[in-house]
């Protein structure tokens, strides 16, 4: 858009859905001269891959792949368009459906004072206490688990604990935290894999393996470079 003055997001997203029709076969005319020069310097066939991929993932990531093939590409996803089956219309509803009972579900265990943190050591100080206190309350890290990404188990004997905490401290970009690497892991985040992962980072620091340094108020290690 810097390079090309007449393109606009409203324009670049008309053309990517008339690009959707043409490609989904709907008798609707072929993309006019204006519509062809936002194509080619919007790059809107990429615009459109990156979406449909994007949308996939997303799909693969609620566990509900079963309405990617129904919905993803298209048209009416981004902008309204008469141009839908009923097959389309359909799979909309059973996701609007899904998505309100997922809500309820989350609601519900809130109420219950269980909250799924995506960032439990920056939210949890700044919203926890807003969480309902019931006796069974737990406020605990989301589980997400990307595509095609599966998470290693956490291995049973000692050396081989060491061994796979010390090679995640070689891989991070910087120091990193000891429950940090704990959710890394397949499973619950559970209190005795969290202990068995301090100890774990403070045996490589006394073996010099590792270092600690101090960032926010809280230690976290790595690996000397």
């Amino acid at each position: 858009m810097t390079d090309h003055k007449f393109l606009t997001m409203t324009g670049m997203y008309n053309v990517l859905e008339r690009l959707r029709e043409l490609e989904n076969g709907y008798d609707v005319p072929p993309l006019n001269d204006k519509e062809r020069d936002i194509h080619d310097a919007g790059l809107i066939s990429i615009l459109k891959e990156i979406h449909d991929d994007i949308d996939r993932l997303t799909f693969e990531a609620y566990g509900w792949g079963d309405l990617a093939d129904r919905l993803v590409g298209k048209p009416g996803a981004t902008t309204p368009s008469p141009y839908k089956s009923e097959d389309q219309q359909a799979a909309e509803e059973d996701l609007l459906t899904r998505l309100v009972a997922l809500n309820v579900e989350r609601q519900r265990e809130e109420n219950r004072g269980l909250v799924r943190w995506l960032r439990p050591d920056y939210q949890i100080p700044k919203l926890g206490s807003k969480v309902a206190k019931p006796a069974e309350a737990e406020q605990v890290e989301a589980e997400i688990v990307l595509p095609g990404a599966e998470k290693p188990k956490w291995p049973s004997e000692g050396l081989d604990q060491i061994r796979v905490v010390r090679d995640i401290l070689s891989k991070v970009s910087a120091p990193i935290l000891p429950d940090e690497i704990s959710v890394t892991f397949d499973g619950r985040n559970t209190a005795k894999r969290k202990a068995r992962v301090a100890e774990v980072l403070e045996t490589l620091v006394a073996a010099g393996a590792a270092r600690t340094g101090e960032l926010e108020g809280e230690t976290r290690y790595f690996v000397p470079r």
